[in-house]
C-alpha cells in the first residue's frame, strides 16, 4: 500500500530537492496543503515552457507525471491560469532550467 504525502508536504520536499541541484523553484499558486493537485512549470529561458501533471492512470491506478503543455512560455502561462480558475485547490511550481530538468524522474518524486 503507498501513503500519499499531504501536497504541502510534498512541495516542500521537492523544493529542497531543486535547492540542492541549484534549479531556480517558485510556488507562483499556493494550493491546498492537504490534497491540492501540483503543476511543475519549467521555463527554458529562451521564449518556451513545458508544465508536468501528476495524474492517476484509469487502468492501473498508479501515479505518474504527464506532460500538460509545451510551447511559448505565454500560452503556457495562459493555460496554467486558466486551469487554476477553475481549481484553486491547485499549486503550481514555476522553474527555471535551460536544460529543463524538472527532476521528477527521480526516485521520490515520480510517482
Amino acid at each position: 500500500m503507498s501513503v500519499r504525502l499531504a501536497s504541502g508536504v510534498w512541495v516542500s520536499a521537492y523544493l529542497t530537492r531543486l535547492r540542492l541541484a541549484d534549479i531556480p523553484a517558485y510556488v507562483t499558486a499556493k494550493g491546498d496543503a492537504t490534497a491540492g493537485a501540483v503543476v511543475v512549470k519549467v521555463a527554458l529561458l529562451d521564449g518556451s515552457a513545458r508544465a508536468w501533471e501528476r495524474r492517476s492512470d484509469l487502468m492501473t491506478g498508479a501515479r505518474a507525471w504527464f506532460l500538460l503543455a509545451e510551447g511559448e512560455e505565454r500560452e503556457v502561462d495562459a493555460l496554467l491560469a486558466r486551469t487554476r480558475a477553475r481549481d484553486p485547490d491547485l499549486w503550481v511550481i514555476e522553474l527555471e532550467d535551460r536544460q529543463g530538468r524538472t527532476l521528477l524522474e527521480e526516485e521520490g518524486l515520480r510517482d
